[in-house]
This record gives C-alpha cells, sequence and structure tokens, in this order.
C-alpha cells in the first residue's frame, strides 16, 4: 500500500512530538518548586492532556493495525478488492454526478 509508509511517518511523527511535549511538562524546574499555575487554568488541564494523549496513541495503533489489515486483506485477494474498488468508485461517482 503506498500510502503506508506515508501514515506510518506521521504517526512516528505525531508519537515524537506528543512525547516531548510530555517530556517538557513532566520537567521539574531546576530550584525544585512545582511550577504555579495561573488562575485561570484549572489543575485538571494536566490530566486531561494526559487522557488526550492516551486517546491519540490508541488512535494511532488502531488506525496502524487497521491499514496493516487492509494491506494483508488485499493481498490475499488482489482480483476481488480491485472489482470492490471499480464498484466503490462507480458509485461515487454516479453519486456525486447527480447533484
Amino acid at each position: 500500500m503506498a500510502s503506508d509508509p506515508v501514515v506510518s511517518r506521521e504517526l512516528t511523527s505525531l508519537r515524537e512530538e506528543l512525547s516531548a511535549a510530555q517530556r517538557a511538562r513532566s520537567a521539574a524546574p531546576a530550584d525544585g518548586t512545582a511550577p504555579q499555575t495561573s488562575p485561570t487554568e484549572p489543575n485538571h488541564v494536566g490530566a486531561q492532556t494526559r487522557e488526550l494523549g492516551d486517546q491519540l496513541h490508541e488512535l494511532a495503533k488502531s488506525v496502524t493495525s487497521f491499514l496493516e489489515e487492509a494491506e494483508k486483506d488485499i493481498a490475499a485477494h488482489p482480483a476481488q478488492s480491485v472489482v470492490g474498488a471499480l464498484v466503490v468508485g462507480i458509485l461515487i461517482g454516479r453519486l456525486l454526478g447527480r447533484r
């Protein structure tokens, strides 16, 4: 699948950015004091960020496994995949052509 390396690189990049952001947030100041939060920023923002990061990680794993499974299915049944893609393309073309 041609887009699989592109998607894999993008997912890897997102994981690296997320882990860098988590490391930056968890790094304590040099004097050992806890970072001060502004009164407008609630304390639960860190928990929400972690939860969002976990959800993004699960989504990335799900997308990767879906693409791997699709690649295996297409490799196992190439003729059926081509015919299926052709039928879906014709249906989409007909639906969009009626507007």
